[in-house]
């Protein structure tokens, strides 16, 4: 057997362990950086936190001081509640990671075509504007080239006719010389120089004309056989277009060559995107739940009422009301005001009695006993009863059987008492069966009026087998909490005939209630905590 409690104990540790390491993954590997003060905290929190929860969890079985319990209680089981939604959030967003990375991809694909678009369109317009300055500065120096062109051409015609001009007056000036002295014509002419010879006006034309292949004058500088402006503006054409060629090819090439070292920071960032909002939509989640299962907790057990038919029930105990409360689970988190909103429910109802049926305690008299101090408050009209519960064993269940009595509650321990119109009667939790107190069917219905309807009070469900042979109507319960945190729902109702509501087996009907408190975390998801007001109803009506 003790291999057993071992192997099983190895099994929750590395359960626990392999669960922590899952969500400190995804929660701080995945989205922090190496060495970082975030990573750093991250996971010193991997480790403190689930120590502080088996701390909880064992100071309040050890006994250990009641301050100290308080202390890591808070932290260590909420701890609990949330590491559990984390978890299931997390796995939630297993099946989200793929979509995220799709989304992006398209997202990324489709910002790259928009690029490529707008760079081809702006490649285009800038080819086009450089083309057409380059035309422009090209018809402006042809402009400028064939105006200076015209010019010197303008001044080598001037010249030439000027000389003619000249020489047509020296001709004619010799003629009249030569009749008036033909000696000193001669004598002119033997030297070499012409008749009416003149010196060139300083700051003449600078340009000649020459003589091109066809024999008609060309500008020196002049480019034969064409026109300049049409040369000039051909060239500038040509050196546009190469240079705009020339840019785009670079930023082409650009583009290509950053494309390589670009795509595996995109990756890495898509990743880290993905994986913090994942892990920010969990937390969200886990921290909204478990909050909202807090405030459920804290703010006291909702009312339920049900009527529930029995043919034995006579027709003066038609509408008799019992409040039943179960589960309270005072400790170091719930304590005195949490029962004094339990005992305020419980009154508003006026109820005919009270039945608190089992684990009202995680904890000892001295320390529990002013958290139970409202319980002297309640009012029924035929009292308040209890009877214990699992937890009551692992409290000192004799001190607070004896404890609960000077509050004004009747323990049934194996015993029944007759009232009008049914017999009401209470059994131990089978939890005591290790101390010799378990339950005991034929001490508390034994020797009975089989005719008279009959209650019976047993914590578990699973007693109702047993209440069942002994010819029990109805055995009101708990223990279950409802599963308290969904999913345990469905492990509750697994576990145990009910898990919450009203059922039949056979003759006998069996209620559960989820009970008022909660034990560990003091959260509730998908089981809120209820008092229940059961009315019974006679047949015989």
């Amino acid at each position: 057997m003790v291999v057993l409690y071992v192997l099983i104990a190895l099994a929750v540790v590395g359960l626990l362990t392999g669960v922590h390491w899952y969500v400190w993954r995804r929660l701080v590997h995945d989205t922090t950086a190496r060495g970082g003060r975030a990573r750093r905290a991250g996971t010193a929190a991997a480790f403190a936190l689930p120590l502080i929860s088996v701390g909880a969890l064992i100071a309040g079985r050890s006994g250990a001081p009641f301050a100290l319990q308080r202390v890591l209680a808070w932290p260590g089981y909420l701890w609990l509640a949330l590491l559990l939604y984390l978890t299931l959030a997390l796995l939630a967003g297993e099946a989200v990671r793929p979509l995220l990375r799709v989304w992006l991809r398209r997202r990324a694909a489709a910002g790259t075509r928009s690029s490529e678009a707008a760079g081809t369109r702006s490649t285009e317009a800038a080819g086009k504007r450089s083309a057409e300055a380059a035309r422009t500065r090209s018809t402006e120096a042809a402009g400028k080239r064939s105006a200076e062109a015209a010019g010197t051409r303008s001044t080598e015609a001037a010249g030439t006719r000027a000389s003619e001009a000249a020489g047509t007056r020296s001709a004619e000036a010799a003629a009249v010389r030569s009749a008036e002295d033909p000696a000193a014509v001669a004598g002119a002419v033997a030297a070499g120089q012409p008749p009416d010879a003149e010196p060139a006006a300083a700051g003449g034309p600078a340009g000649t004309a020459t003589s091109n292949g066809d024999g008609g004058p060309t500008a020196s500088g002049g480019v034969p056989g064409g026109s300049p402006v049409g040369s000039a503006a051909g060239s500038a054409m040509e050196s546009a277009a190469g240079s705009a060629m020339g840019s785009a090819a670079e930023s082409a090439g650009g583009s290509v060559a950053l494309a390589g070292p670009a795509e595996p920071a995109r990756g890495h960032s898509r990743r880290l995107f993905i994986a913090r909002t994942v892990a920010a939509g969990a937390t969200a989640v886990a921290a909204g739940t478990v909050g909202y299962g807090t405030y459920s907790v804290l703010r006291g057990p909702r009312l339920k009422r049900i009527t529930v038919p029995l043919a034995k029930l006579p027709r003066r105990a038609h509408g008799f009301r019992i409040a039943v409360v179960s589960d309270i689970h005072l400790g170091p988190i719930l304590g005195r005001a949490h029962t004094q909103r339990i005992v305020e429910t419980i009154n508003r109802t006026s109820p005919d009695l009270v039945a608190v049926v089992g684990d009202l305690v995680d904890g000892s008299v001295a320390d529990l006993g002013p958290a139970a101090e409202p319980l002297r408050g309640l009012r029924a009209r035929h009292g308040s009863y209890f009877v214990t519960g699992n937890h009551e064993y692992y409290s000192g269940a004799d001190q607070w059987v004896d404890h609960v009595r000077e509050l004004g509650l009747r323990p049934l321990e194996n015993e029944r008492t007759e009232l009008a119109g049914f017999d009401l009667a209470g059994v131990n939790d089978i939890s005591g069966e290790d101390e010799g107190h378990g339950p005991d069917y034929g001490k508390a219905l034994g020797d009975r009026d089989p005719a008279r309807a009959s209650v019976l009070l047993a914590h578990q469900p699973v007693m109702i087998h047993e209440a069942v042979k002994a010819g029990v109507d109805l055995q009101l319960s708990g223990h279950t909490h409802g599963g308290q945190l969904w999913p345990g729902t469905y492990v509750a109702e697994l576990a145990n005939p009910t898990a919450a509501g009203l059922e039949r087996y056979g003759d006998t009907q069996l209620y559960v209630t989820r009970g008022a408190g909660a034990w560990g975390p003091p959260v509730r998801v998908g089981a809120p905590p209820d008092v229940t007001v059961v009315e019974l109803a006679s047949t015989r009506a």
